[in-house]
C-alpha cells in the first residue's frame, strides 16, 4: 500500500510540475495554432475555447479529474487523443528500454564478476572501458555509429523505423544501432556497481569458511557471493533504466524512431500540454513498473530485504 501510495504521489507530483512549467507558453498556444498571421482577437477567442483563459490551477484541476476518468485530452494539432498517441509510441520505447536493460543487465553482471574475479590486467583494462563507455554520451556514440556502420559500411539503416508487424529482419535492422548505442553506456555503471559489491563480499569471512569446506571457486562465486552481491548490481540496473530513457529521448531522435521521446519533443516544441503530459506520465509509470520488478528481484534473492 505504501509503494501504491508513492506511485501515486509520484505521478501527481510530476504531473503538476511539469503543468505549471508549461504555463509561461499557454498564451502561444492560440498563435501556434492558429499561425502567426492570427489576430489577436482570433487568438482570444481560441484560448476561451480550449479553456486557456482559466486561471492555470484551475486548468491543472479540470486535466487531472479528466486524467483520473481515463481521459488524457486529444492533441492541439492532429485529430489524435493522447491515449492513441501514446498506444502508438510507446511500443517502440518499452521495447528499447526492455532490450536495453536485459542486455545492460546481462552484460554488466558479466563483466563485473569477471573484473573482481580474475582482477590484475583483466580488471584493469575492464575498468578502463567501463569508465569510458561511463564518460561518453549516448549520442556521441550514436554518431560514430551512425557514421561507421550506416554510412561508410552500409550494414544499418541511418535513420528510419521498421515495425516488426511487418518486418521482423528490418525491426532489428533499425532497432541494433539505437540499442548498442544505449546498452554501452548503461554496461558501465552496472559493471561498476558490480565488481565494487564482488569485491567486498569475496573479502566477507563466510567466503573464506565456504572455501575450507572444499566447495568449488564456480560454486562460491555463483551460488554465494554474486546471489549477496546481486543487490547492489540490480539497484544499479534501476537507477540505469531512468538514465536510459532520457538518453532514449535523444537517440529517437538521432535515429528518428517514432516512440515516445520524439513524440515529447514535437509536442514541447508546439506546446501541445496535454500530449506532453501523456507522455511524462507514460514516463513515470515505466519508471515505477520497473523499479517495482527489481524491489521484487531483490526481495526474492536475499530474503533479509523486505518489501514495505
Amino acid at each position: 500500500m505504501k509503494r501504491l501510495i508513492s506511485a501515486v504521489s509520484l505521478v501527481f507530483g510530476t504531473s503538476i510540475i511539469v503543468f505549471l512549467m508549461l504555463s509561461p507558453a499557454f498564451d502561444n498556444i492560440a498563435f501556434n495554432v492558429l499561425g502567426e498571421n492570427a489576430s489577436p482577437e482570433q487568438a482570444a477567442a481560441l484560448n476561451a475555447e480550449l479553456g486557456l483563459d482559466r486561471p492555470v490551477l484551475v486548468q491543472y484541476a479540470s486535466w487531472l479529474v479528466s486524467a483520473f476518468t481515463g481521459d488524457l485530452g486529444e492533441s492541439l494539432f492532429s485529430t489524435q487523443t493522447v491515449m492513441q498517441a501514446l498506444s502508438v509510441r510507446m511500443p517502440v520505447t518499452v521495447a528499447l528500454v526492455i532490450i536495453v536493460t536485459l542486455l545492460s543487465g546481462v552484460l554488466g553482471f558479466a563483466i563485473g564478476v569477471a573484473a573482481a574475479v580474475t582482477r590484475g590486467w583483466v580488471d584493469r583494462t575492464l575498468q578502463f572501458v567501463a569508465t569510458l563507455g561511463d564518460a561518453l554520451p549516448a549520442f556521441i556514440i550514436a554518431l560514430f555509429l551512425v557514421t561507421l556502420f550506416a554510412i561508410q559500411l552500409g550494414w544499418f539503416p541511418a535513420t528510419g523505423y521498421t515495425a516488426p508487424g511487418s518486418d521482423i529482419g528490418g525491426w532489428v535492422r533499425t532497432m541494433t544501432l539505437p540499442v548498442v548505442a544505449l546498452t554501452i553506456v548503461a554496461v558501465a555503471g552496472v559493471a561498476q556497481q558490480v565488481r565494487s559489491s564482488m569485491i567486498q563480499t569475496l573479502r566477507l569471512d563466510y567466503v573464506r569458511t565456504l572455501r575450507s569446506r572444499g566447495l568449488s571457486e564456480t560454486r562460491v562465486v555463483v551460488a554465494h557471493v554474486l546471489r549477496n552481491a546481486s543487490t547492489t548490481g540490480l539497484t544499479a540496473l534501476a537507477v540505469q533504466v531512468v538514465g536510459i530513457l532520457g538518453g532514449a529521448v535523444v537517440i529517437e531522435q538521432i535515429f528518428a524512431l517514432p516512440g515516445l521521446g520524439s513524440l515529447a519533443i514535437e509536442a514541447s516544441s508546439r506546446t501541445d500540454v496535454d500530449v506532453v503530459l501523456g507522455a511524462v506520465l507514460a514516463y513515470v509509470v515505466i519508471v515505477v513498473i520497473v523499479n517495482l520488478l527489481v524491489d521484487l528481484i531483490v526481495a526474492w534473492l536475499n530474503p533479509k530485504v523486505r518489501l514495505a
